[in-house]
């Protein structure tokens, strides 16, 4: 292969991939900056640099680039050849869609999410719904140019977990719905449940703030490579290695909410600022999938931010910004509320046990949708009766219920258990990295976590899509994906949390 070729193939997917990050920045100022007057502009702005950018990604020369790269001689380096396989695999999928679908699709997710967000202040899903009905109309449309086996869902799950299929999802979640429910009935039975009542006051929100930026600096978010800001729903952006961004939420009656927030949200940051320098604006300065995204934001949330040696280290500081809420209060009280398990209603609030049980709900709803077997108006009753099934809940309005989450105002169905594979994927990854980082929780009880991260930046993010979720799992633990790690992960920290004698 000549230099030459490559070169000029690394420009024009450099130039779609700049057309992208373009589109992500007036997103993200759309959810963070933008007046609400300015949404009709947006929507077409967006929708006008989506569709010029499929055409450039999909026209003449780049297919032309493609084949040429594909049957010139060798003497490729192997970064080149990964490249050049990921971007025919984009460019399959992209060349299905026609630009004007494309446009369309935008256009719609632009209106249904301004929609969204009026609709859950009001809890109103019938102003909701027109948007919905249209976004899943054309998700099916989108599966059908796609082109799939089995389920449609399959050709949407491709998207954001590659090689998911819509089965082997069913016989996970099969596995983990009763194992976990079954742990969580012992957590309730237990007698020695926290006690939360030094949580029940106002927490100021300056503070709040302060603590998450803290807390981002020592994880080695890098703030002059990116930024916080406050959303609707937090979100994690990249326009470039050198500006990721990341959103979180304040809850004046919550303390842990826009802390763990920001602690999920910067371990997508690190993800996307630990890529090559070398694979700038390239398809391999990516995650491979969203499950192994998420498999990062959780690890950093939950299994570091939600540690008693977490806390041992960080109440001081905590106390520091709020000494009188957490007057009396030692991290092992803060441990336990933090872990608190509760069957609750908001996803994105839910407890490490009852997490997946809102995943599996949201999953069984969006496969019954794309294949037909419920309408969009049918949602709020199905949603309610599998919350009281699932999670013994009644949800008493739909702003939190079925307009809680903003992922089908994106169109983005098939997301969902991604958040549910990466929990699986992070608790395979923590074992690997116990045996591999020597005093790794002597460590984060000092607040030392750059072992933490050197492993991460190693074995997962320098790898971008060099190689596959489940290729990058198996290299880094030498097993393949499964649930049996995260089931000992949660067995032995919340026996630990209850007193829970074994099951």
């Amino acid at each position: 292969m000549s230099t030459a070729l490559f070169d000029r193939f690394r420009e024009r997917l450099g130039q779609v991939i700049d057309l992208h990050a373009a589109i992500a920045l007036l997103q993200w100022d759309q959810e963070v900056y933008m007046p609400p007057k300015g949404a009709g502009a947006r929507g077409r702005q967006i929708a006008t640099l989506s569709a010029l950018a499929h055409r450039l990604f999909t026209d003449a020369e780049m297919a032309g680039l493609l084949q040429d790269l594909a049957s010139a001689p060798g003497g490729v380096d192997e970064d080149a050849a990964r490249l050049a396989a990921e971007a025919r695999y984009d460019f399959e999928r992209a060349v299905r869609l026609p630009e004007a679908f494309v446009q369309r699709f935008a256009e719609e997710q632009s209106r249904a999410y301004h929609a969204w967000v009026k609709a859950r202040e009001d809890s109103n899903f019938a102003a909701f719904l027109p948007h919905l009905e249209t976004l899943i109309e054309l998700l099916r449309q989108k599966a059908d140019y796609l082109g799939y086996e089995g389920s449609p869902y399959n050709a949407l799950l491709e998207e954001f977990e590659r090689g998911m299929r819509t089965d082997t999802l069913r016989g996970i979640f099969a596995e983990l719905a009763p194992r976990q429910s079954a742990l969580v009935k012992r957590i309730m039975n237990s007698p020695r449940q926290p006690d939360c009542a030094w949580v029940d006051r106002e927490w100021n929100e300056q503070a709040q703030w302060a603590l998450s930026v803290q807390v981002l600096e020592a994880m080695g978010y890098d703030f002059a490579a990116g930024r916080q800001d406050k959303s609707v729903h937090p979100f994690t952006t990249n326009f470039d290695l050198h500006d990721v961004r990341i959103t979180t939420r304040i809850n004046p009656r919550d303390p842990f909410s826009g802390l763990m927030g920001s602690i999920h949200e910067g371990g997508h940051a690190l993800y996307e600022q630990g890529f090559q320098e070398k694979d700038q604006r390239t398809l391999l300065a990516q995650a491979p999938s969203l499950g192994i995204h998420e498999s990062q934001s959780r690890f950093w949330e939950n299994i570091i931010g939600r540690s008693l040696a977490f806390w041992r280290h960080w109440l001081p500081l905590f106390r520091a910004r709020f000494p009188q809420a957490l007057e009396g209060v030692d991290a092992e009280e803060v441990w336990r509320a933090v872990n608190r398990v509760r069957p609750s209603l908001i996803r994105v609030e839910a407890d490490e046990c009852t997490y997946n049980l809102h995943i599996i709900l949201r999953f069984e709803i969006e496969v019954a949708l794309i294949e037909g077997q419920m309408s969009a108006r049918e949602i709020p009753e199905a949603w309610n009766a599998k919350m009281k099934e699932y999670l013994g809940v009644d949800v008493p309005d739909d702003a939190q219920g079925c307009l809680q989450d903003i992922h089908w105002a994106h169109g983005a169905m098939g997301y969902f258990p991604t958040y549910a594979l990466g929990n699986l994927y992070a608790a395979q990854l923590l074992e690997s990295m116990q045996r591999a980082v020597p005093g790794l929780w002597e460590g984060v009880g000092q607040g030392a976590f750059q072992p933490i991260l050197g492993w991460l930046r190693e074995h997962v993010h320098r790898i971008g899509r060099r190689r596959t979720a489940s290729e990058i799992v198996l290299e880094a633990t030498g097993q393949v994906p499964s649930p049996d790690a995260f089931l000992r992960y949660l067995e032995a920290k919340y026996s630990a949390i209850y007193g829970l004698p074994a099951g």
